[in-house]
């Protein structure tokens, strides 16, 4: 445990208004430490997490998503881990929601709320806001997915093309979720999601101070990490997670309650490889050689994300476990006032 400032009740932040509150947000790659360090920031600071983590929130992918253990629930207080059934469709806007609510809870406790996650974009809408885009009724989502399944991705983009140029170029014909999205909202609504986003009203989604911690260790040091967590996982039952996750989504089917092949978790990271062992009988061995691969290429994406979007007020370029001795000091300060901004 670092050494910490020691604040006096004068000093204290006010935790319990709205107006006032102070989040620390801990953000960075795959693999990179963050509920480590969530957990050691929380524990000196009488912190509670929020999970900022868009695989995380499903119940059904404790083992692949990295869902903290038994053990570090027991230490500290965790919000929005494992809330959704894997038939269930999260968004930023969703999480956006229940993340407010659940900061705010945190604060009348008196408690620092700290979020942690690898999902930036979730980042980005609690401190930026967010286009105030309508629902889009279930029955045109249904269409456009129809279509998609009909025209396939590259002839979905034509379409799309017609009401939303802008989303068909940028999108990839793979990006199903994305494109179904983007068509809906366009054919439904009449204006695109771009046209939303411009909209959008300057400033976060709460009157907050933040503090953001990005860790951001070494290429070669994280992909080494990867690589051997990913193997530890299968060693503790990733296979038999994604075997039953499968299970429970066909027993939906056989029900006569239809699916989106589309579905969130599906696409979780190791998912698609574990199900190829499963179905297809690949080998197990080049299975896991390509979920490190793929998880690898996300972590790349993820880097590059942080850095070109993301300002953080404190880069850690070690992994989060053990770094407390270097962020304890600035988190003090900014609980102080004398570090973040408003």
């Amino acid at each position: 445990m670092a050494n910490l400032p020691q604040k006096t009740a004068d000093e204290k932040p006010n935790l319990t208004d709205p107006e006032d509150g102070p989040v620390v947000i801990v953000a960075g790659p795959t693999a990179s430490g963050k509920s480590a360090l969530a957990l050691d920031v929380a524990e000196a600071f009488g912190g509670e997490i929020v999970n900022a983590d868009s695989m995380q929130v499903y119940s059904d992918l404790r083992i692949l998503s990295a869902r903290p253990s038994v053990a570090d629930l027991a230490r500290v207080p965790h919000h929005l881990y494992g809330v959704l059934g894997a038939a269930d469709q999260g968004s930023a806007g969703w999480w956006l929601d229940r993340a407010v609510e659940t900061i705010e809870r945190i604060w009348r406790r008196a408690k620092l709320p700290i979020v942690c996650g690898g999902t930036g974009l979730y980042v980005k809408v609690l401190t930026e806001g967010i286009a105030p885009v309508p629902p889009v009724p279930d029955d045109r989502m249904a269409e456009a997915r129809a279509l998609y399944e009909r025209l396939g991705g590259e002839g979905f983009r034509v379409a799309l093309a017609r009401l939303d140029a802008a989303a068909a170029q940028r999108l990839n014909a793979a990006d199903r979720q994305r494109l179904v999205r983007a068509y809906a909202v366009a054919a439904a609504i009449g204006r695109t999601l771009d046209q939303w986003h411009a909209d959008q009203a300057p400033g976060p989604a709460l009157r907050a101070r933040f503090f953001t911690i990005l860790l951001d260790p070494p290429r070669d040091a994280l992909y080494q990490i990867i690589e051997g967590r990913f193997r530890q996982m299968v060693a503790a039952g990733a296979v038999d997670e994604v075997r039953t996750l499968l299970a429970a989504l066909q027993v939906r089917e056989t029900e006569g309650r239809p699916l989106d092949p589309g579905l969130p978790v599906l696409k979780a990271l190791g998912v698609p490889e574990i199900r190829r062992y499963l179905e297809a009988g690949e080998d197990l061995e080049s299975v896991v050689v390509a979920a490190e691969k793929t998880t690898r290429n996300f972590a790349k994406r993820q880097v590059t994300w942080f850095r070109h979007q993301m300002s953080p007020d404190l880069v850690v370029d070690r992994f989060g476990a053990g770094a407390l001795d270097e962020v304890g000091p600035a988190v003090a300060a900014f609980l102080a006032g004398d570090a973040g901004g408003d």
